[in-house]
């Protein structure tokens, strides 16, 4: 009964180390999304408002640029 004991600790200590390894790569994971966000809201920030017309977006859209790198923001606008 010890033997099977022992065996079924170590299998929830190596479970939670996993969890924990999990947790801490999600908030690692999270935090180097968000310096990428702030590196590049600050970057566009930091253009004048020619330049930013020149890459085809406003100081308005700054915000949505950055939280949607993924996305061209010139489809949000309306056609017309």
């Amino acid at each position: 009964m010890s033997m099977i004991y022992q065996t079924t600790g170590l299998v929830q200590t190596t479970d939670s180390q996993r969890r924990n390894v999990s947790v801490f790569k999600n908030c690692w994971n999270a935090f180097q999304e968000w310096r990428k966000w702030e590196r590049l809201r600050r970057d566009l920030c930091s253009l004048s408002d020619q330049e930013l017309e020149d890459i085809g977006i406003t100081y308005g859209e700054i915000d949505y640029v950055a939280s949607n790198r993924n996305t061209d923001p010139r489809g949000m606008r309306s056609a017309g």
